[in-house]
């Protein structure tokens, strides 16, 4: 298991149904209440609200929102928000969004950034102002759309609103040993709840020189399991088939594990 967040939750969910888990924390989630980028970014929202804003991540909306609180302007933060369209880009965000008292106004069923700048070009964003959430890093192997140049090339006035950023833990032993058991086949499968999480476990590996043997036990013996399709994407860049939630089933890809 790589999750850094509520993996106790996870951990005793999987040992209740027999599972043995071993746990390696992918990536540290690096708060930014104290960032002055951000704050600038919140004022300038509040003091003239977006027509549209969007929200790429659940952590990323609420550590915005708590931050706001810390600086006491969360209420007009929110009357900001609420004044204009909330676009969420999947149901973390939607989640997120909604514990703050607020309502979007739509959401991709790919939960993909893509979508989403494709929607917003579609209805045409000349002249809009329109704040962004920023989304994490981009890696070799987690290309993000980048929304923001491209609203601004279509005419759009964009505010980056830069809340969430993530980097490998600091301990990198126990996602050593993680790798190590799985390119020794003592693992059946490894979980990623988070598409930095991927991204974070491939650098380490290529990092210490031991990615195509990773990649090469990922596609033969031991299933990549992801809790959903923008997590699973991640691995079309690595030619690894993941497998992730899809409906009410699982969506199988050869050379996978069953889940029973």
């Amino acid at each position: 298991m790589t999750a850094a967040r509520r993996s106790e939750e996870l951990i005793a969910l999987l040992e209740r149904r027999g599972a043995a888990v071993v746990h390696a924390a992918a990536i540290r989630i690096i708060p930014l209440a104290d960032d002055a980028e951000l704050r600038e970014a919140t004022e300038l929202v509040i003091a003239n609200p977006p027509d549209l804003t969007v929200a790429t991540t659940g952590i990323g909306f609420r550590g915005w929102i708590e931050a706001a609180d810390e600086w006491g302007v969360a209420d007009g933060l929110k009357s900001a928000l609420e004044s204009g369209r909330l676009v969420a880009r999947g149901p973390k965000a939607t989640g997120a969004i909604r514990q703050a008292g607020l309502r979007e106004e739509w959401s991709p069923a790919s939960e993909s950034s893509a979508e989403v700048l494709d929607r917003l070009l579609e209805e045409g964003v000349e002249g809009r102002r329109i704040a962004v959430q920023l989304h994490g890093a981009a890696t070799e192997w987690e290309p993000i759309a980048d929304l923001c140049e491209a609203l601004t090339i279509a005419g759009a006035q964009v505010i980056r609103v830069p809340v969430y950023r993530w980097e490998p833990p600091e301990d990198q032993r126990p996602m050593d040993r993680l790798i190590s058991m799985a390119i020794n086949a003592e693992l059946d499968g490894i979980s990623f709840t988070s598409a930095p999480a991927v991204a974070s476990m491939l650098g380490r590996a290529k990092a210490t020189g031991r990615l195509d043997e990773l990649l090469a036990a990922l596609r033969a013996r031991v299933a990549p399991l992801c809790v959903g399709p923008v997590t699973a994407a991640r691995w079309r860049y690595s030619v690894c088939p993941p497998r992730s939630p899809s409906g009410r089933g699982w969506v199988h890809w050869p050379g996978t594990l069953p889940m029973n």
